[in-house]
């Protein structure tokens, strides 16, 4: 079992009234949506990002886009997150050392990212596309495992469940076992929560591997390598950019992760039979 379940999650999805149809039959009836607001990221008081996310998980969040994103190293350097509600949305003050804000200020992002968007308002081609770091972990999993992670994701997904709009990312133990999930109307998102979920528990990331029910593309694999995470899998294909990414990185990717099948793009060694 996951670390989630049900409570908190009133704040993410809304009730709203629809028309449906069904067989050609109308009828109003209510319907749960997503919410989706606008998180702005503030380090030491100097505004760097707003992103637009599910309402939940924003500590994990403000951990895991850090640690991505390149904000800072470790999550040694993390010195406290406050989450304020704002009127429209949230603001989330992040503290790190004062080396680390002057060079955010210098990197800061011009534009609100969209849902998700790992690159949105990057202005330099080399921020855009940075090396990601090397998976220096064996790791050896089995398709057994996968394939057991791959059918907890599903169920696991409860705000999907409800508003059939999210995304989910998983880490799974050596085993299968999926021990944490975090749901976000963004792929990106829901995986900086999961990073983020990791690093507050002090989970050993290298252990085990990471499922996300999006495309893999290159953000993801790099968000992945960042964590130590040895194998990402995901539901759909990954982009070409992505491949050379995992296989730059020692990374294993797999696409296509549902059940029954998957297909496997770089460093296939790790996935055993």
């Amino acid at each position: 079992m996951s670390d989630r379940d049900l409570a908190g999650l009133g704040s993410a999805h809304v009730e709203v009234e629809v028309d449906r149809i069904r067989a050609g039959v109308r009828e109003r009836a209510r319907d749960e949506v997503a919410e989706e607001v606008p998180v702005a990221f503030v380090y030491n008081g100097v505004p760097f990002a707003v992103m637009l996310a599910s309402p939940l998980d924003l500590e994990d969040f403000a951990v895991g886009f850090s640690l991505t994103e390149g904000c800072i190293e470790s999550a040694a350097e993390f010195g406290g997150v406050e989450v304020v509600p704002e009127t429209n949305g949230y603001s989330v003050y992040v503290s790190v050392p004062k080396a680390r804000s002057e060079a955010l200020a210098k990197r800061h992002k011009s534009l609100a990212g969209r849902t998700g968007c790992g690159l949105c308002g990057e202005q330099m081609l080399e921020n855009a596309l940075r090396p990601a770091p090397p998976i220096t972990h064996p790791g050896r999993f089995t398709v057994a495992a996968l394939q057991k992670a791959i059918v907890a994701l599903s169920g696991g997904q409860q705000l999907n469940l409800l508003t059939g709009a999210v995304h989910a990312a998983a880490w799974a133990d050596a085993e299968g076992h999926v021990r944490y999930l975090r749901e976000d109307v963004g792929r990106h998102n829901a995986l900086d929560k999961l990073i983020g979920a990791l690093n507050r528990a002090a989970v050993d990331a290298s252990v085990g591997f990471a499922v996300v029910t999006s495309r893999a593309s290159y953000e993801m694999v790099h968000k992945t390598a960042i964590a130590g995470i040895p194998m990402l899998a995901a539901v759909s294909a990954p982009t070409a950019l992505a491949v050379r990414q995992a296989e730059a990185a020692g990374l294993t990717l797999v696409g296509f992760a549902r059940e029954g099948r998957q297909t496997i793009y770089a460093h296939p060694a790790r996935l055993q039979d």
